[in-house]
């Protein structure tokens, strides 16, 4: 399942739901699944109810559902394409044209981000460039730090050029989305804690970064800023997802192929990354972990840069496309 967080404009202000995608349109979940119920004649408040409580309205409330919102969900999702029924009880779009709709990051407020590097080409691209040497640590163990859940957008969203940048770069990355919490998650037991992923553009500016390197700790301003953080179009959940180790990788920067490369090309496995980040330490349901950027995935690995105007788009087999364009200096 494709699923989504948008938001629609409400006489209280701009509301989040999250929805299915079935081709060119989005299932209201908690409005088809209350329709549902409605159908099978419980009163109109017990819809609400229970509607409401299988399929919140955020993302991460409905992954600590389990099945049992799984399963509300693909109800509301098959129950609406084959009723057709595009309007709820309250006059509310149950079925919207998905290209009509505002879409939010799909996990719009996650708990934690953690970014990783898993992709050894990468750092044998981008370390000269840097100064630097690959660490031997790096081959011990798989690093990451903590970025800014706050500062995320998504698909279609424009990205403002930071005050201290001139320039700025794109890192292809995916995004796994927990599903499951756990503490000294076992290596074999790993997957199972996946919910879903979703396509990740860990925007970066390079001068800062460089300055921050050399100091020993960070990155800092390299990577928060406003919107730095893009996920999405949405989630796919891992019953979707063939083989993670083989996906198709594709960057076009102004419809310029930058990056076609192949998950499989990962040195630390997405079962090291849930196995190191829960050492000792509790991952939450709705939690983002970036798997690093694939090799050939950034613009310094070739010495080129982002612009305002430059659009950048990221597709990834069985996933989709992940759209968006770097804009002038915010004010």
């Amino acid at each position: 399942m494709k699923l989504i967080s948008y938001q629609i404009p409400t006489i209280d202000g701009p509301k989040v739901r999250i929805g299915a995608v079935d081709g060119s349109v989005a299932v209201d979940l908690a409005g088809a699944y209350r329709l549902n119920l409605l159908a099978k004649g419980l009163p109109n408040s017990a819809a609400l109810r229970i509607s409401s409580a299988l399929l919140p309205n955020d993302m991460v409330a409905f992954i600590e559902n389990d099945e049992a919102g799984m399963e509300a969900a693909q109800t509301a999702l098959s129950r609406a394409i084959e009723s057709g029924d595009e309007v709820g009880p309250e006059g509310e779009q149950i079925i919207l044209p998905l290209d009509e709709i505002k879409l939010l990051p799909p996990v719009t407020s996650p708990p934690m981000l953690r970014d990783f590097m898993a992709f050894e080409t990468h750092l044998k691209n981008i370390y000269p460039r840097l100064g630097r040497e690959i660490p031997p640590e790096w081959y011990e163990m798989p690093a990451y730090y903590k970025g800014n859940p706050s500062s995320l957008s998504t698909h279609g969203d424009e990205i403002p050029m930071p005050s201290h940048a001139t320039e700025m770069d794109f890192e292809f990355e995916l995004g796994l989305i927990i599903g499951r919490g756990g503490k000294n998650i076992q290596r074999e037991n790993a997957m199972d804690h996946v919910f879903g992923l979703t396509i990740y553009n860990d925007f970066s500016a390079r001068q800062i970064q460089s300055k921050e390197l050399a100091i020993g700790l960070g990155p800092a301003k390299a990577k928060d800023f406003s919107k730095g953080n893009a996920l999405g179009p949405w989630i796919v959940t891992m019953d979707e997802i063939k083989d993670v180790y083989n996906l198709a990788m594709k960057a076009k920067v102004n419809d310029e192929v930058w990056c076609d490369e192949n998950s499989g090309s990962i040195h630390w496995k997405f079962e090291d990354l849930i196995a190191h980040a829960s050492w000792e330490e509790y991952l939450q349901s709705g939690d983002v972990l970036g798997s690093g950027t694939i090799g050939w995935g950034s613009g310094h690995e070739r010495g080129q840069y982002l612009y305002p105007g430059d659009r950048v788009e990221l597709e990834v087999e069985g996933i989709g496309t992940l759209t968006n364009t770097i804009a002038a200096r915010e004010e």
